[in-house]
Protein backbone atom coordinates (compact mmCIF):
# COMPACT_ATOMS: atom_id res chain seq x y z
CA UNK A 1 0.00 0.00 0.00
CA UNK A 2 1.21 3.51 -0.83
CA UNK A 3 -0.16 6.99 -1.46
CA UNK A 4 0.15 8.47 -4.94
CA UNK A 5 0.68 12.21 -5.30
CA UNK A 6 0.44 13.80 -8.75
CA UNK A 7 1.90 17.24 -9.34
CA UNK A 8 1.01 18.96 -12.62
CA UNK A 9 3.73 21.55 -13.12
CA UNK A 10 4.82 24.00 -15.78
CA UNK A 11 7.15 21.70 -17.71
CA UNK A 12 6.23 18.22 -16.52
CA UNK A 13 3.82 16.05 -14.60
CA UNK A 14 5.23 14.05 -11.70
CA UNK A 15 3.86 11.00 -9.94
CA UNK A 16 5.35 10.22 -6.54
CA UNK A 17 4.55 7.21 -4.37
CA UNK A 18 4.83 7.88 -0.63
CA UNK A 19 5.03 5.31 2.13
CA UNK A 20 2.92 5.44 5.29
CA UNK A 21 5.72 7.46 6.91
CA UNK A 22 6.03 9.97 4.05
CA UNK A 23 9.16 8.56 2.44
CA UNK A 24 9.43 8.57 -1.36
CA UNK A 25 9.19 4.98 -2.66
CA UNK A 26 9.23 5.78 -6.36
CA UNK A 27 8.83 8.82 -8.58
CA UNK A 28 8.50 9.40 -12.30
CA UNK A 29 7.93 12.38 -14.54
CA UNK A 30 6.77 13.07 -18.08
CA UNK A 31 7.41 16.33 -19.88
CA UNK A 32 5.26 18.31 -22.29
CA UNK A 33 5.90 21.16 -24.64
CA UNK A 34 5.30 24.85 -24.22
CA UNK A 35 4.17 26.65 -27.37
CA UNK A 36 4.80 30.29 -28.29
CA UNK A 37 2.65 30.95 -31.38
CA UNK A 38 3.16 34.70 -31.02
CA UNK A 39 5.52 36.93 -29.01
CA UNK A 40 4.58 36.97 -25.30
CA UNK A 41 2.26 33.96 -25.72
CA UNK A 42 2.86 30.78 -23.69
CA UNK A 43 0.48 27.88 -24.21
CA UNK A 44 0.25 24.13 -23.71
CA UNK A 45 -1.90 21.37 -25.15
CA UNK A 46 -4.16 20.09 -22.32
CA UNK A 47 -4.38 16.65 -23.88
CA UNK A 48 -0.59 16.34 -23.90
CA UNK A 49 -0.64 17.13 -20.18
CA UNK A 50 -3.37 14.56 -19.54
CA UNK A 51 -1.37 11.88 -21.35
CA UNK A 52 1.76 12.88 -19.42
CA UNK A 53 -0.15 12.32 -16.16
CA UNK A 54 -1.08 8.82 -17.33
CA UNK A 55 2.48 8.09 -18.47
CA UNK A 56 4.23 9.06 -15.23
CA UNK A 57 1.55 7.39 -13.09
CA UNK A 58 1.88 4.15 -15.03
CA UNK A 59 5.66 4.15 -14.50
CA UNK A 60 5.18 4.29 -10.75
CA UNK A 61 2.32 1.77 -10.70
CA UNK A 62 4.33 -0.68 -12.82
CA UNK A 63 7.43 -0.31 -10.66
CA UNK A 64 5.36 -0.99 -7.53
CA UNK A 65 3.19 -3.69 -9.11
CA UNK A 66 3.19 -5.80 -5.92
CA UNK A 67 1.28 -3.03 -4.17
CA UNK A 68 -1.74 -0.84 -4.89
CA UNK A 69 -2.21 2.88 -4.25
CA UNK A 70 -4.52 3.68 -1.36
CA UNK A 71 -5.58 6.96 -2.96
CA UNK A 72 -4.50 9.62 -5.47
CA UNK A 73 -4.14 13.30 -4.53
CA UNK A 74 -3.52 16.21 -6.89
CA UNK A 75 -1.37 19.32 -6.96
CA UNK A 76 -1.33 21.65 -9.95
CA UNK A 77 0.10 24.93 -11.15
CA UNK A 78 -2.12 28.00 -10.85
CA UNK A 79 -3.34 30.70 -13.23
CA UNK A 80 -3.99 28.56 -16.33
CA UNK A 81 -7.03 29.28 -18.51
CA UNK A 82 -8.65 26.98 -21.04
CA UNK A 83 -11.96 27.36 -22.92
CA UNK A 84 -14.02 24.22 -23.60
CA UNK A 85 -17.22 23.63 -25.56
CA UNK A 86 -20.40 21.84 -24.44
CA UNK A 87 -18.79 18.47 -25.10
CA UNK A 88 -15.80 19.25 -22.91
CA UNK A 89 -13.54 19.64 -25.95
CA UNK A 90 -10.83 22.28 -25.70
CA UNK A 91 -11.35 25.19 -28.09
CA UNK A 92 -8.16 26.94 -26.98
CA UNK A 93 -4.83 25.74 -25.74
CA UNK A 94 -4.13 26.13 -22.03
CA UNK A 95 -2.93 29.72 -21.54
CA UNK A 96 -0.43 29.28 -18.71
CA UNK A 97 0.86 31.59 -15.98
CA UNK A 98 3.88 32.64 -18.07
CA UNK A 99 1.71 34.07 -20.86
CA UNK A 100 2.03 37.86 -21.11
CA UNK A 101 -0.48 38.73 -23.83
CA UNK A 102 -2.72 40.48 -21.29
CA UNK A 103 0.03 42.62 -19.76
CA UNK A 104 -1.38 45.92 -21.04
CA UNK A 105 -4.82 45.00 -19.76
CA UNK A 106 -3.33 44.21 -16.35
CA UNK A 107 -1.45 47.52 -16.29
CA UNK A 108 -4.61 49.45 -17.12
CA UNK A 109 -6.63 47.67 -14.45
CA UNK A 110 -3.88 48.13 -11.86
CA UNK A 111 -4.07 51.91 -12.26
CA UNK A 112 -7.85 52.02 -11.73
CA UNK A 113 -9.94 52.13 -8.56
CA UNK A 114 -11.89 49.13 -9.83
CA UNK A 115 -8.69 47.14 -10.26
CA UNK A 116 -7.68 47.92 -6.68
CA UNK A 117 -11.11 46.74 -5.49
CA UNK A 118 -10.68 43.51 -7.44
CA UNK A 119 -7.32 42.90 -5.77
CA UNK A 120 -8.71 43.36 -2.26
CA UNK A 121 -11.76 41.16 -3.05
CA UNK A 122 -9.74 38.31 -4.55
CA UNK A 123 -6.20 38.64 -3.19
CA UNK A 124 -4.79 38.25 -6.71
CA UNK A 125 -2.47 41.03 -7.95
CA UNK A 126 -3.29 42.58 -11.33
CA UNK A 127 -0.88 40.89 -13.72
CA UNK A 128 -0.98 39.11 -17.08
CA UNK A 129 -0.78 35.75 -15.24
CA UNK A 130 -4.28 36.25 -13.80
CA UNK A 131 -7.10 34.34 -15.52
CA UNK A 132 -9.21 37.47 -14.98
CA UNK A 133 -6.92 39.43 -17.32
CA UNK A 134 -6.77 36.52 -19.77
CA UNK A 135 -10.59 36.45 -19.89
CA UNK A 136 -10.71 40.16 -20.67
CA UNK A 137 -8.15 39.58 -23.43
CA UNK A 138 -10.24 36.78 -24.93
CA UNK A 139 -13.39 38.87 -24.75
CA UNK A 140 -11.72 41.77 -26.56
CA UNK A 141 -9.52 39.87 -29.03
CA UNK A 142 -11.26 36.52 -29.60
CA UNK A 143 -14.96 37.31 -29.16
CA UNK A 144 -16.10 34.28 -31.18
CA UNK A 145 -14.22 31.92 -28.85
CA UNK A 146 -15.41 33.84 -25.79
CA UNK A 147 -19.04 33.45 -26.90
CA UNK A 148 -18.66 29.80 -27.94
CA UNK A 149 -17.03 28.73 -24.69
CA UNK A 150 -19.21 26.59 -22.44
CA UNK A 151 -16.73 26.76 -19.54
CA UNK A 152 -13.51 28.55 -18.67
CA UNK A 153 -11.37 26.16 -16.65
CA UNK A 154 -7.82 25.28 -15.53
CA UNK A 155 -5.78 22.15 -16.17
CA UNK A 156 -6.85 20.24 -13.05
CA UNK A 157 -10.49 20.90 -13.93
CA UNK A 158 -9.84 19.50 -17.41
CA UNK A 159 -8.36 16.33 -15.91
CA UNK A 160 -11.17 15.86 -13.40
CA UNK A 161 -13.84 16.40 -16.08
CA UNK A 162 -12.28 13.67 -18.21
CA UNK A 163 -12.24 11.35 -15.21
CA UNK A 164 -15.53 12.14 -13.50
CA UNK A 165 -17.60 14.14 -16.00
CA UNK A 166 -17.86 17.02 -13.52
CA UNK A 167 -16.40 20.51 -13.61
CA UNK A 168 -14.81 20.95 -10.18
CA UNK A 169 -12.24 23.43 -8.89
CA UNK A 170 -10.74 23.47 -5.40
CA UNK A 171 -10.84 26.71 -3.44
CA UNK A 172 -7.05 27.00 -3.62
CA UNK A 173 -6.82 27.03 -7.41
CA UNK A 174 -10.04 29.05 -7.67
CA UNK A 175 -8.68 31.74 -5.37
CA UNK A 176 -5.78 32.28 -7.79
CA UNK A 177 -8.06 33.17 -10.72
CA UNK A 178 -8.92 36.74 -9.71
CA UNK A 179 -12.60 35.75 -9.77
CA UNK A 180 -13.19 34.27 -6.31
CA UNK A 181 -14.27 36.29 -3.29
CA UNK A 182 -11.75 35.33 -0.59
CA UNK A 183 -14.14 35.95 2.27
CA UNK A 184 -17.10 33.98 0.91
CA UNK A 185 -15.09 31.45 -1.16
CA UNK A 186 -17.65 31.86 -3.93
CA UNK A 187 -17.35 33.37 -7.40
CA UNK A 188 -17.68 37.12 -6.94
CA UNK A 189 -20.84 38.48 -8.59
CA UNK A 190 -19.49 41.97 -9.22
CA UNK A 191 -16.45 40.63 -11.09
CA UNK A 192 -18.51 38.13 -13.10
CA UNK A 193 -20.95 40.92 -14.01
CA UNK A 194 -17.98 42.99 -15.17
CA UNK A 195 -16.92 40.12 -17.46
CA UNK A 196 -20.55 39.46 -18.48
CA UNK A 197 -20.38 35.81 -17.51
CA UNK A 198 -22.23 33.74 -14.88
CA UNK A 199 -21.10 31.15 -12.32
CA UNK A 200 -22.29 28.51 -14.82
CA UNK A 201 -19.40 29.58 -17.07
CA UNK A 202 -17.00 28.36 -14.39
CA UNK A 203 -16.52 25.16 -12.39
CA UNK A 204 -18.19 24.30 -9.11
CA UNK A 205 -16.02 25.44 -6.21
CA UNK A 206 -15.25 22.61 -3.76
CA UNK A 207 -13.00 21.95 -0.77
CA UNK A 208 -9.41 20.80 -1.29
CA UNK A 209 -10.46 17.64 0.59
CA UNK A 210 -13.24 16.75 -1.87
CA UNK A 211 -13.20 13.10 -2.92
CA UNK A 212 -14.34 11.40 -6.11
CA UNK A 213 -14.14 7.66 -6.81
CA UNK A 214 -12.28 6.57 -9.91
CA UNK A 215 -13.71 3.83 -12.08
CA UNK A 216 -11.83 2.50 -15.07
CA UNK A 217 -12.44 4.53 -18.22
CA UNK A 218 -12.83 2.51 -21.37
CA UNK A 219 -10.21 3.31 -23.99
CA UNK A 220 -7.59 4.70 -21.61
CA UNK A 221 -4.31 3.00 -20.78
CA UNK A 222 -4.21 4.13 -17.17
CA UNK A 223 -3.17 1.25 -14.89
CA UNK A 224 -4.96 2.58 -11.81
CA UNK A 225 -7.28 0.09 -10.09
CA UNK A 226 -11.00 0.80 -9.94
CA UNK A 227 -12.85 2.19 -6.90
CA UNK A 228 -9.87 4.37 -6.04
CA UNK A 229 -10.42 7.61 -4.07
CA UNK A 230 -9.21 10.76 -5.85
CA UNK A 231 -8.66 13.83 -3.67
CA UNK A 232 -8.78 17.06 -5.65
CA UNK A 233 -6.05 18.71 -3.55
CA UNK A 234 -4.89 22.28 -4.00
CA UNK A 235 -2.43 24.53 -5.82
CA UNK A 236 1.27 23.69 -5.99
CA UNK A 237 2.25 26.84 -4.09
CA UNK A 238 -0.06 26.23 -1.16
CA UNK A 239 0.90 22.57 -0.97
CA UNK A 240 4.61 23.41 -1.02
CA UNK A 241 4.19 25.10 2.37
CA UNK A 242 2.40 22.07 3.80
CA UNK A 243 4.97 19.66 2.40
CA UNK A 244 7.98 21.68 3.52
CA UNK A 245 6.76 22.04 7.10
CA UNK A 246 6.44 25.84 6.96
CA UNK A 247 3.08 25.85 8.71
CA UNK A 248 3.74 27.97 11.80
CA UNK A 249 3.53 31.73 12.37
CA UNK A 250 7.32 31.98 12.75
CA UNK A 251 8.19 30.10 9.56
CA UNK A 252 8.30 30.92 5.87
CA UNK A 253 8.69 28.64 2.86
CA UNK A 254 11.03 29.69 0.07
CA UNK A 255 11.09 27.44 -2.95
CA UNK A 256 13.08 27.68 -6.14
CA UNK A 257 13.07 25.57 -9.25
CA UNK A 258 12.57 27.13 -12.66
CA UNK A 259 10.77 29.96 -10.89
CA UNK A 260 10.71 30.85 -7.21
CA UNK A 261 8.37 31.90 -4.41
CA UNK A 262 8.24 33.07 -0.82
CA UNK A 263 5.12 32.20 1.19
CA UNK A 264 3.70 32.11 4.71
CA UNK A 265 0.54 30.51 6.08
CA UNK A 266 -2.10 32.52 7.89
CA UNK A 267 -5.49 32.00 9.51
CA UNK A 268 -6.74 35.33 8.18
CA UNK A 269 -7.25 36.97 4.80
CA UNK A 270 -4.50 39.55 4.33
CA UNK A 271 -4.03 41.85 1.34
CA UNK A 272 -1.37 44.49 0.87
CA UNK A 273 -2.08 48.24 0.65
CA UNK A 274 0.45 48.47 -2.22
CA UNK A 275 -0.87 45.31 -3.97
CA UNK A 276 2.57 43.68 -3.82
CA UNK A 277 1.60 40.22 -2.49
CA UNK A 278 -1.05 37.59 -3.10
CA UNK A 279 -3.44 35.92 -0.66
CA UNK A 280 -4.89 32.53 -1.66
CA UNK A 281 -7.01 30.00 0.20
CA UNK A 282 -5.61 26.56 1.05
CA UNK A 283 -8.19 24.68 3.10
CA UNK A 284 -10.51 25.21 6.05
CA UNK A 285 -9.54 28.56 7.66
CA UNK A 286 -6.05 28.60 6.24
CA UNK A 287 -4.60 31.00 3.66
CA UNK A 288 -1.25 31.48 2.00
CA UNK A 289 0.32 34.92 1.63
CA UNK A 290 3.38 35.76 -0.43
CA UNK A 291 4.66 36.25 -3.92
CA UNK A 292 6.10 34.30 -6.82
CA UNK A 293 9.08 35.19 -9.00
CA UNK A 294 9.41 34.31 -12.68
CA UNK A 295 13.18 34.28 -12.35
CA UNK A 296 14.51 31.33 -10.40
CA UNK A 297 17.15 28.80 -11.42
CA UNK A 298 16.21 29.32 -15.06
CA UNK A 299 18.28 32.52 -14.89
CA UNK A 300 21.45 30.61 -14.04
CA UNK A 301 20.62 28.13 -16.81
CA UNK A 302 20.30 31.07 -19.24
CA UNK A 303 23.65 32.46 -18.07
CA UNK A 304 25.32 29.07 -18.54
CA UNK A 305 23.84 28.24 -21.96
CA UNK A 306 23.21 31.56 -23.68
CA UNK A 307 25.70 34.04 -22.24
CA UNK A 308 28.70 31.97 -21.13
CA UNK A 309 28.00 29.19 -23.67
CA UNK A 310 29.74 26.69 -21.42
CA UNK A 311 29.38 22.93 -21.07
CA UNK A 312 30.42 23.07 -17.42
CA UNK A 313 28.13 21.40 -14.91
CA UNK A 314 26.25 23.58 -12.44
CA UNK A 315 28.45 22.20 -9.66
CA UNK A 316 31.48 23.67 -11.46
CA UNK A 317 29.73 27.04 -11.76
CA UNK A 318 28.95 26.99 -8.03
CA UNK A 319 32.60 26.21 -7.31
CA UNK A 320 33.73 29.22 -9.37
CA UNK A 321 31.15 31.48 -7.70
CA UNK A 322 32.45 30.36 -4.32
CA UNK A 323 35.84 31.91 -5.09
CA UNK A 324 34.28 35.40 -5.15
CA UNK A 325 33.49 37.14 -1.88
CA UNK A 326 29.88 38.12 -0.98
CA UNK A 327 28.70 41.18 -2.89
CA UNK A 328 30.57 40.16 -6.08
CA UNK A 329 32.91 43.15 -5.78
CA UNK A 330 30.04 45.61 -6.34
CA UNK A 331 28.66 43.83 -9.43
CA UNK A 332 24.85 43.86 -9.33
CA UNK A 333 22.56 41.68 -11.42
CA UNK A 334 18.83 42.38 -11.72
CA UNK A 335 17.49 38.99 -12.90
CA UNK A 336 14.20 40.00 -14.55
CA UNK A 337 14.92 38.33 -17.90
CA UNK A 338 11.36 36.94 -17.99
CA UNK A 339 9.61 40.05 -16.72
CA UNK A 340 8.60 39.73 -13.09
CA UNK A 341 5.69 38.99 -10.85
CA UNK A 342 6.06 39.83 -7.15
CA UNK A 343 6.67 42.34 -5.84
CA UNK A 344 6.92 44.66 -8.88
CA UNK A 345 4.28 42.95 -11.11
CA UNK A 346 5.90 44.24 -14.29
CA UNK A 347 5.74 41.97 -17.32
CA UNK A 348 8.00 44.39 -19.22
CA UNK A 349 10.85 44.33 -16.67
CA UNK A 350 14.20 43.13 -18.02
CA UNK A 351 17.54 41.93 -16.68
CA UNK A 352 20.53 44.20 -16.02
CA UNK A 353 24.19 43.66 -15.16
CA UNK A 354 25.29 46.87 -13.45
CA UNK A 355 28.75 47.96 -12.31
CA UNK A 356 30.92 45.86 -14.62
CA UNK A 357 34.62 46.72 -14.51
CA UNK A 358 37.73 45.32 -16.16
CA UNK A 359 38.46 43.43 -12.94
CA UNK A 360 35.29 41.33 -13.05
CA UNK A 361 35.60 37.74 -14.23
CA UNK A 362 33.40 34.84 -15.26
CA UNK A 363 33.20 33.85 -11.58
CA UNK A 364 31.85 37.31 -10.74
CA UNK A 365 29.14 37.01 -13.39
CA UNK A 366 28.05 33.67 -11.94
CA UNK A 367 28.02 34.81 -8.33
CA UNK A 368 26.25 38.10 -9.13
CA UNK A 369 23.61 36.09 -11.02
CA UNK A 370 23.06 33.82 -8.02
CA UNK A 371 22.91 36.79 -5.65
CA UNK A 372 20.48 38.61 -7.95
CA UNK A 373 18.06 35.68 -7.94
CA UNK A 374 18.09 35.62 -4.12
CA UNK A 375 17.70 39.42 -4.02
CA UNK A 376 14.55 38.92 -6.08
CA UNK A 377 13.20 36.43 -3.53
CA UNK A 378 14.25 38.68 -0.64
CA UNK A 379 12.32 41.60 -2.17
CA UNK A 380 9.20 39.47 -1.61
CA UNK A 381 10.28 38.09 1.76
CA UNK A 382 10.99 41.50 3.32
CA UNK A 383 7.36 42.51 2.70
CA UNK A 384 6.21 39.45 4.65
CA UNK A 385 8.61 40.39 7.44
CA UNK A 386 6.95 43.79 7.88
CA UNK A 387 4.10 42.37 9.98
CA UNK A 388 5.61 39.28 11.62
CA UNK A 389 8.65 37.87 13.32
CA UNK A 390 10.05 35.03 11.22
CA UNK A 391 12.74 32.86 12.80
CA UNK A 392 13.15 30.09 10.21
CA UNK A 393 13.03 29.58 6.47
CA UNK A 394 12.10 26.18 5.06
CA UNK A 395 13.85 25.82 1.70
CA UNK A 396 12.53 23.49 -1.00
CA UNK A 397 13.14 22.87 -4.67
CA UNK A 398 16.13 22.16 -6.84
CA UNK A 399 18.25 25.00 -5.43
CA UNK A 400 18.57 23.08 -2.15
CA UNK A 401 21.24 21.01 -3.92
CA UNK A 402 23.56 24.06 -3.72
CA UNK A 403 24.98 24.81 -0.27
CA UNK A 404 26.29 28.14 -1.63
CA UNK A 405 22.81 29.25 -2.68
CA UNK A 406 21.34 28.19 0.67
CA UNK A 407 24.00 30.11 2.61
CA UNK A 408 23.33 33.17 0.44
CA UNK A 409 19.64 32.88 1.31
CA UNK A 410 20.40 32.71 5.05
CA UNK A 411 22.85 35.62 4.87
CA UNK A 412 20.66 37.89 2.74
CA UNK A 413 17.50 37.30 4.79
CA UNK A 414 19.45 37.12 8.09
CA UNK A 415 17.32 34.10 9.06
CA UNK A 416 18.37 30.49 9.53
CA UNK A 417 17.50 28.18 6.63
CA UNK A 418 16.26 24.63 7.22
CA UNK A 419 16.23 21.85 4.64
CA UNK A 420 14.14 18.74 5.26
CA UNK A 421 14.83 17.00 1.98
CA UNK A 422 11.19 17.21 0.89
CA UNK A 423 12.09 18.18 -2.68
CA UNK A 424 8.70 17.05 -3.97
CA UNK A 425 6.93 19.19 -1.39
CA UNK A 426 3.85 19.99 -3.50
CA UNK A 427 3.03 16.32 -4.14
CA UNK A 428 3.76 15.57 -0.48
CA UNK A 429 1.40 18.37 0.58
CA UNK A 430 -1.32 16.95 -1.69
CA UNK A 431 -0.98 13.53 -0.07
CA UNK A 432 -1.11 15.14 3.38
CA UNK A 433 -4.47 16.67 2.44
CA UNK A 434 -5.55 13.25 1.15
CA UNK A 435 -4.72 11.65 4.50
CA UNK A 436 -6.78 14.31 6.28
CA UNK A 437 -9.69 13.92 3.85
CA UNK A 438 -9.84 10.15 4.38
CA UNK A 439 -9.30 10.28 8.14
CA UNK A 440 -5.96 8.48 8.02
CA UNK A 441 -2.98 8.95 10.31
CA UNK A 442 -0.86 12.00 9.36
CA UNK A 443 2.79 11.64 8.44
CA UNK A 444 5.29 12.04 11.28
CA UNK A 445 7.15 15.33 11.42
CA UNK A 446 9.97 15.41 8.88
CA UNK A 447 13.55 15.37 10.09
CA UNK A 448 15.67 18.46 9.34
CA UNK A 449 18.65 17.35 7.27
CA UNK A 450 20.66 20.56 7.29
CA UNK A 451 20.63 24.05 8.79
CA UNK A 452 22.33 27.22 7.54
CA UNK A 453 22.90 29.97 10.10
CA UNK A 454 23.20 33.56 8.83
CA UNK A 455 26.50 35.43 8.88
CA UNK A 456 25.88 38.98 10.14
CA UNK A 457 28.88 40.50 8.36
CA UNK A 458 27.79 38.97 5.07
CA UNK A 459 24.24 40.23 5.70
CA UNK A 460 25.48 43.79 6.07
CA UNK A 461 27.42 43.50 2.81
CA UNK A 462 24.40 42.05 1.04
CA UNK A 463 22.07 44.77 2.32
CA UNK A 464 24.26 47.39 0.67
CA UNK A 465 24.06 45.41 -2.55
CA UNK A 466 20.31 44.92 -2.21
CA UNK A 467 19.71 48.64 -1.76
CA UNK A 468 21.64 49.25 -4.98
CA UNK A 469 19.67 46.39 -6.64
CA UNK A 470 16.40 48.19 -5.88
CA UNK A 471 17.73 51.59 -6.99
CA UNK A 472 18.97 50.21 -10.32
CA UNK A 473 15.56 48.76 -11.13
CA UNK A 474 13.65 51.86 -10.02
CA UNK A 475 15.96 54.13 -12.03
CA UNK A 476 15.67 52.17 -15.26
CA UNK A 477 12.17 50.66 -15.14
CA UNK A 478 10.52 53.47 -17.12
CA UNK A 479 12.85 52.79 -20.04
CA UNK A 480 10.96 49.52 -20.57
CA UNK A 481 7.37 50.77 -20.46
CA UNK A 482 5.42 51.00 -23.71
CA UNK A 483 2.06 52.57 -24.41
CA UNK A 484 -1.02 50.70 -23.23
CA UNK A 485 -2.72 48.39 -25.68
CA UNK A 486 -5.59 50.34 -27.32
CA UNK A 487 -7.56 47.10 -27.74
CA UNK A 488 -8.53 47.20 -24.06
CA UNK A 489 -12.09 48.44 -24.39
CA UNK A 490 -13.92 47.24 -21.27
CA UNK A 491 -15.17 50.10 -19.16
CA UNK A 492 -13.54 50.24 -15.73
CA UNK A 493 -15.99 50.74 -12.91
Amino acid sequence: MYYLGIDVGTTSAKAIAFSATGEVLMSASATYKMYHPQPNWSEQDPEEIFQAIITCSNKVISALSSYSPSFVAFSSAMHGLLAVDKNGKAITNLIIWADNRASDIADRLKESDWGERIYHITGVPLHAMSPLCKLIWLKENEPAIFEKAHKFIGIKEYVFYKLFNEYLVDTSVASATGLLNLKTLEWDKSILDFLEITPYSLSEVVSAKSIRTYTKIQGTTWLLPGNLPFIIGASDGALANLGSGAVHNNSIAISMGTSGASRIMSEEVETDSKMRTFCYHIKDNTYIIGGASNNGAIVLEWLKDSLLETKEAFAELFEKAGTVKPGSDDLIFVPYILGERAPIWNSKARGIYFGLSINHTKAHLIRACMEGVIYGLYSITKILLEKRDITEIHATGGFTQSSLWLQMLADICNIKVLVSGAVESSALGAVMIGLEALGKEPFPKREILSCYEPNLLNHETYMKGFEKFERVYETLKNELISEADPSFQMQLK
